[in-house]
């Protein structure tokens, strides 16, 4: 199977499985990937791990799926094209937050998938490269979610220059959030994990849409108003009601594992 989809607990774990493939993409596992993270969205999982099977985690297009579409028409490129931002949209609006796991390599669209995801842990040792300029495309339908994790200066050298990004370099620009060492990575994802199994589910996915919301805003009175609304929307809720109860009480509110 070219994607496994397993269940640990409150955690849904998605494997890319072509490793001798370096688990590079084609439409077929655009698709998979697609499926398993609407699928995982829908279960009672609390988590999301993306991660590949192998040395790496993705090296990006499969150069067979590439050269397939160099033969197709305007309009077959568009619609592959538009499958592959359903991919990047789908893993940045997935219902249920999503840590990206990276070993190795992250190329091309790889790295869209790192910078779609709401947290990126990658071993120390891991690289991620825009190289799409090398083969004369741009990293087109990834660029929402790039820009928005390194910002436009980054993005503009790492666009045109598709040089290597070592790990490192990847959290100093914001396109991970921490590189340890690859035996220590399991451990870190466990980590993150734990930390999102503490918080109120409903509110981590309204976390998402205040910070697309505020990002690069003026502090204006409509902003403000509308952060006084969410809050208030918030503590009205069941959720709301039962942290805030959970606190005074000193005791673990209901979603949290026992």
């Amino acid at each position: 199977m070219s994607i496994l989809l397993q269940y640990d607990g409150p955690v849904a774990r998605i494997t890319l499985n072509r490793p001798d493939k370096l688990n590079a993409f084609d439409d077929a596992l655009i698709e998979d990937i697609i499926r398993c993270v609407t699928e995982a969205g829908d279960s009672d999982a609390r988590v999301i791990v993306l991660a590949g099977a192998g040395k790496h985690f993705s090296a990006g297009g499969d150069l067979g799926w590439m050269r397939r579409m160099a033969d197709k028409n305007w309009d077959e490129n568009r619609a592959d094209a538009a499958r592959l931002a359903a991919l990047m949209s789908t893993l940045d609006r997935a219902a249920k937050p999503v840590i990206t796991r990276v070993q190795g390599a992250a190329y091309g669209g790889a790295t869209g998938l790192a910078c779609a995801s709401d947290i990126t842990i990658a071993a120390d040792t891991a690289r991620f490269c825009l190289s799409e300029v090398r083969i004369g495309l741009l990293p087109a339908v990834i660029s929402p979610y790039v820009v928005r994790a390194i910002g436009a200066r980054q993005a503009r050298r790492y666009f045109m220059t598709a040089e290597v990004i070592d790990a490192a370099r990847a959290v100093q620009i914001g396109m991970a959030h921490e590189a340890v060492p690859e035996a220590e990575l399991d451990a870190a994802v466990d980590r993150c994990i734990e930390a999102l199994l503490a918080g109120a589910p409903n509110a981590q996915l309204k976390a998402r849409e205040i910070v697309d919301k505020v990002a690069g805003q003026p502090a204006s009175d409509e902003l403000i108003a509308w952060t006084a609304e969410l809050i208030a929307g918030l503590r009205s809720t069941d959720e709301g009601r039962e942290g805030l109860s959970a606190f005074l009480e000193k005791r673990a509110p209901s979603w949290r594992p026992h």
